[in-house]
């Protein structure tokens, strides 16, 4: 029901090979192994979208198709996670993986314990003037932090992910398995 269910909220074979950005891959893209439903392609597609939902703000989709097509893991999947975020979530996350960036780059270069300052490293907002030299520098104060933590969220996330699906799935393999020998061994029930 769950796996009816999951399929439904997906992008068709059709829809995902019809996509101009996905059409240099060619005839791999009709590899049996990427649209069917397994634990191992599923998990792997849902971490691989996770992955890159998280750590690179854009071109999210064509980076998680391009490696679950390498990888042979499920294509849909891998696309569809990469929403993880999204006009909603984008702000907190990004936010979140800045203040553990900025603890770990901030412990590691100071020394001590980084201040919640953000202006000791940039400015908060980006500068009002458009000279090239003052946004270079605010995002350098805030690419280094944002980086490290969205390269720690990604990859912690990713991994729970995969982990995770592995888990659900092998218990309700299991659960499934204990109906039926009990159906087996009590026979049809009046």
């Amino acid at each position: 029901m769950i796996k009816q269910r999951l399929i439904a909220l997906l992008p068709s074979p059709e829809h995902i090979q019809r996509k101009r950005w996905l059409r240099w891959l060619g005839p791999s893209l009709h590899h049996p192994r990427l649209w069917r439903f397994s634990r191992r392609g599923l998990a792997l597609g849902l971490a691989l979208g996770v992955f890159f939902g998280l750590l690179i703000p854009v071109a999210q989709i064509p980076a998680a198709a391009t490696l679950a097509v390498l990888l042979r893991a499920h294509l849909p999947s891998a696309m569809a996670s990469t929403l993880v975020t999204n006009p909603v979530t984008f702000g907190p996350v990004y936010w979140a993986a800045y203040q553990l960036g900025e603890v770990i780059v901030g412990a590691a270069d100071a020394g001590v314990a980084p201040s919640s300052d953000l202006s000791a490293v940039a400015p908060a907002t980006p500068p009002d003037d458009d000279t090239v030299t003052s946004w270079w520098t605010w995002a350098a104060g805030v690419g280094k932090p944002l980086m490290v933590g969205l390269s720690i969220v990604a990859t912690v996330a990713a991994t729970l992910t995969y982990m995770s699906v592995n888990v659900l799935w092998t218990l309700r393999v299991r659960r499934a398995r204990r109906q039926r020998l009990r159906r087996c061994h009590h026979g049809p029930h009046p």
